[in-house]
């Protein structure tokens, strides 16, 4: 096949369909060939995708023996006798693991226990580098360090770890130093024996050193090929040669000059595997001309001239700038779906997975799902998911959260029953918002759901039988010993498969499908490398396991569209699409930023032989040039990102800057009409999201035609029905009530009763035992009620420095308090019915004291600052209010009374005490006109208006989003809304 060729080095160029060009050049070379020939050809790939699409294109015909296809990991199979399998990356992570812990107990500054997986894994990236690169930890350890030694006497513990491990592996080799190894022995064989049939390496850039010495070796057979993808036939001698003095990483082709370089043959002359193939189209030469490297620029004045009308080169390709990223992931996923309705296959090509994942979201609107070649991480996955919450559970304390999340996971009681455990849980969900329980413990659980259903209620037997089973199985206390790996990993399995399966152990959804099985793979190797992960805690389990489900991905391959596919940017070499989209082409994320390396710095890496950071670059130009050569062609990205103004890729960049700057070969129209392409989709996606305005609510004031009743209503309701009638009507009248947050507020618990069992309770105790009412029997006695009270660690905290701010006033004004009167009443409640409206005035006072003339003083605790006396005679009638029941008898406990006073005693801001305003709301009138603003409401006189006299504008109420507070304003008028 290679007969006469000095170098057997052959280029597809820029432009072509790489695979399918791959094919033709076989057929032309093979078309005298016999039958049999074509058996023992011998392709060597770099992708599975490259494989199939190669496979797909001999599928269509002739009809002939295949090729064998290997991928660049299968070169093994070259040789007469590999060598032994590589060893388990998860086991080196968890062995360099266990080095760095024992490094960090020497040197804590050197390596915090907090990212000990995190420096593993970074260290066996440099390991897999150096490796790939053919360098020795001896050449790190003997580098030129001057003017970097504090920095390098930082790394240079973590490099002789390096070295002390790859030293104890010589025997078991990681899979970068086996596939060296393999090239290594190909190499010695192929000196000794030639292969006798063709060999031909495709679709690599060898950025890999150890690729780039199998292409090398390959090369120098008689029977062995390369062929390059991607090649820029465009680009000048002289500039060539720049490319390879000047060592411009970040150029597209400096990867093939290289290749080049290394075999023999001048990259510019490096010829064409299929003479078919386009080498001279405008748009590839414009790109090509764009893409120059930096110093020589100047090539644009001279060159860009005789390019010809880039207007109609540049006719494919669209520039999509827009606004958002939703907005650029709309009109994507607007133009994926016309390609499907069209029959054309198109791809996404993008490194930004979360581009990716909004334009799917998007499509699903259309039931489209694209054919994904990442697939979904692990972690992400319902198995992943359900793994990582149950591993969390061994390192904080189960809240009531974590609890439903566990128990409305799909993947929770999956076997028999399904149903009834998730009615089951239903019942028990609203049992435990009622009950505001943050930490339920097992005893909790047991008592809730056995409450969840009435006494008499035919499923009570089953529910608590059910709540047993949750009590029993997912309450545990958080482990703070250190156990060895295989005890954690065997208990997380048992126990995941215990919950996954319910009460009964019927069969369980957790390993089946393509994510469970992947997560039983991932458990699986776990177990099987647990002996090398030695001892660690719980939250280093938790941390190791996250870590491993993270670097796995689940890919369904039945599900998707034929025709709509995502790929990553390696995968544009396929090029098997009509369509190809270029997204979230901005600087930053396609080319992305260098990774910052923890362990060397640019100089060293440089002088030790590993990658420049520019390499990626170089590579991600790449793969964009061949991208954009496809015969349609979309560049989007977006002009802000969620925090700022983003910048262009600078690839997008030069190829504006270079047809700016040809207007006679009409550069900026051809500018100007790949913009308008672009905001047209743009256009529709916004039409297609703007809704037709529809006609804001008015504000509402619900009104009543006929005489309303209101059996009863409470003291502290009255602010609401003048500052909020609207919420009293949506409470009284519609019966509605807001769902108890699953996850009390703190704030709130402690503002009620909570404050008001520490005041009680202590004033109690001093009232009976003069002795205790000392600023230190005070804050001992906030610390032992908080404790047993407040579950929040940080809240109790919070609350305790307030309560001791407080402290010495708090004591000296009550000593004044119980002087002048004794407690007789806490928390007493208190009836009374109101004449006109006939509706129960239902109250309780926080604290009544009687003093010696027998005449009562009322108290009422405020967290926060109490109202003042306008507040009082206006809105805040509370304190008023029970004064007036008080003297009326509606306090059965203490009987009609007169009040002598009324105060709120003020916790916040070093505590305060506002009287009640008697003498400008007497007592006798109170009542009178509270039933008469009830009538009055009742009658239909006045509407139930929403948000009538708030406070402050940002005053939130229960109600707000059923009177559509946001549609109308306060200052709008309100609209009486007549009800039957």
């Amino acid at each position: 096949m290679f007969e006469g060729i000095e170098h057997r080095l052959f280029a597809v160029p820029v432009g072509a369909d790489f695979p399918r060009a791959l094919v033709r050049g076989l057929e032309t070379r093979m078309a005298h060939a016999v039958p049999g020939d074509w058996a023992r050809i011998t392709l060597i790939v770099n992708t599975r995708r490259m494989q199939r699409r190669i496979k797909d294109l001999f599928a269509q015909g002739p009809a002939r023996l295949l090729p064998r296809i290997l991928l660049l990991t299968e070169v093994d199979h070259l040789l007469p006798q590999a060598p032994d399998g590589a060893g388990s990356t998860l086991q080196r992570r968890l062995e360099l693991a266990q080095l760095i812990q024992k490094l960090s107990e020497q040197e804590s500054a050197l390596a915090p226990k907090a990212h000990v997986f995190d420096l593993a894994d970074s260290l066996a990236r440099l390991i897999d580098e150096m490796q790939g690169e053919g360098v020795s930890p001896e050449t790190l350890l003997n580098l030129d360090v001057t003017g970097h030694s504090e920095y390098w006497d930082r790394t240079r513990a973590f490099v002789a770890i390096a070295a002390d491990y790859l030293a104890s592996r010589k025997l078991e080799l990681d899979p970068e130093a086996r596939q060296r190894r393999v090239i290594e022995m190909l190499d010695a064989h192929w000196t000794e024996t030639s292969p006798k049939h063709p060999i031909i390496l495709v679709g690599s850039t060898g950025s890999r050193k150890s690729t780039q010495d199998l292409m090398v070796s390959l090369a120098a057979q008689s029977n062995g090929a390369v062929i390059l993808p991607g090649y820029d036939p465009h680009i000048p001698a002289p500039v060539w040669a720049r490319i390879l003095n000047d060592e411009t990483e970040d150029h597209p082709q400096y990867r093939l000059a290289k290749i080049a370089e290394a075999i023999g043959p001048s990259p510019a002359h490096i010829p064409a595997w299929n003479t078919d193939s386009p080498t001279d189209n405008v748009r590839h030469q414009t790109v090509s001309l764009a893409l120059r490297p930096a110093p020589v620029t100047d090539a644009w004045i001279e060159e860009g001239p005789a390019l010809g009308d880039t207007q109609a080169a540049m006719a494919g390709v669209t520039l999509l700038e827009a606004e958002t990223p939703r907005a650029e992931a709309t009109a994507i996923a607007l133009r994926l779906r016309q390609a499907a309705e069209d029959g054309q296959t198109a791809a996404l090509i993008t490194p930004d997975r979360v581009l990716t994942r909004h334009v799917t979201a998007a499509l699903d609107r259309w039931h489209i799902l694209p054919d994904d070649s990442a697939g979904t991480p692990l972690h992400l996955s319902p198995p992943g998911r359900f793994l990582r919450h149950l591993a969390e559970l061994w390192v904080r304390p189960l809240d009531a959260e974590r609890l439903l999340t566990l128990l409305k996971h799909p993947l929770t009681h999956s076997g028999a029953d399904r149903n009834q455990h998730q009615l089951n849980t239903q019942r028990f969900e609203l049992r435990l918002r009622q009950d505001a329980v943050a930490y339920p413990g097992a005893d909790h659980i047991r008592d809730l759901s056995q409450r969840a259903v009435s006494n008499d209620h035919p499923e009570r037997e089953a529910i608590a039988a059910w709540g047993e089973w949750v009590a029993n199985t997912l309450v545990l206390e958080p482990v703070s010993t250190f156990q060895p790996l295989s005890a954690w990993i065997d208990a997380l399995r048992s126990w995941a498969e215990r919950i996954a399966s319910g009460p009964d152990g019927d069969a369980t959804e957790l390993w089946n499908k393509a994510a469970g099985q992947e997560a039983l793979r991932c458990v699986c190797d776990l177990q099987d490398v647990a002996a090398h992960g030695g001892e660690m805690s719980a939250r280093d389990f938790e941390r190791l396991l996250t870590s491993v489900l993270t670097q796995s991905e689940v890919r369904d391959r039945d599900a998707p569209h034929p025709n709509i596919m995502i790929w990553g940017t390696i995968e544009a070499r396929v090029q098997g699409a009509d369509l190809v989209i270029l997204g979230s082409l901005n600087d930053g994320v396609w080319p992305s930023a260098p990774d910052p390396d923890p362990w060397l710095n640019r100089a060293l890496r440089k002088d030790a032989g590993l990658l420049a950071p520019e390499r990626r670059i170089g590579l991600s130009a790449h793969d964009f040039q061949q991208a954009i050569a496809a015969p349609e062609v979309w560049i989007t990205r977006s002009i802000r990102s969620e925090e700022a103004e983003t910048v262009p890729s600078r690839w997008v960049n030069r190829l504006q800057n270079l047809l700016s700057g040809l207007p006679d070969q009409n550069g900026p129209e051809a500018l100007e009409d790949m913009r308008a392409r672009g905001a047209k989709w743009l256009d529709i996606g916004r039409a297609m999201e703007t809704v037709d305005p529809v006609a804001k609510v008015l504000r509402p004031s619900p009104k009543f035609a006929d005489i309303a009743t209101l059996k009863s209503i409470r003291v502290t309701e009255v602010e609401t029905l003048i500052r909020d009638p609207y919420a009293l009507y949506a409470r009284h009248w519609l019966r509605l009530r807001p769902l108890d947050p699953l996850v009390p507020e703190a704030e709130a618990a402690l503002r009620g009763s909570l404050v008001h069992q520490v005041l009680e309770d202590f004033v109690l105790q001093s009232r009976d035992a003069p002795d205790h009412l000392t600023v230190d029997q005070f804050k001992a006695h906030v610390r032992e009620v908080l404790a047993t009270s407040v579950p929040w660690a940080s809240i109790r905290a919070l609350w305790i420095a307030r309560l001791d701010r407080i402290a010495d006033w708090f004591v000296r004004t009550e000593a004044q308090r119980q002087t002048k009167a004794r407690p007789i009443a806490f928390e007493a409640s208190g009836r009374l019915d109101l004449p006109a409206t006939h509706a129960e005035l239902r109250g309780r006072a926080d604290r009544m004291d009687e003093n010696n003339e027998g005449r009562i003083v009322l108290y009422d605790y405020k967290s926060g600052t109490p109202p003042t006396p306008t507040e009082q005679q206006h809105f805040n009638k509370q304190l008023l209010i029970e004064s007036a029941m008080v003297a009326a008898g509606g306090f059965a406990a203490i009987g009609a009374k007169d009040v002598a006073e009324a105060q709120f005693i003020g916790l916040g801001s070093g505590g305060k005490i506002t009287d009640a305003p008697f003498t400008e709301v007497p007592l006798s009138m109170v009542l009178s006109k509270l039933d008469h603003l009830l009538l009055a409401h009742l009658s239909g006189e006045i509407g139930f208006t929403a948000r009538r006299a708030m406070q402050k504008v940002n005053w939130g109420g229960d109600y707000d989003l059923l009177s559509r507070y946001g549609e109308w304003d306060v200052g709008d008028d309100p609209v009486p809304v007549e009800i039957g």
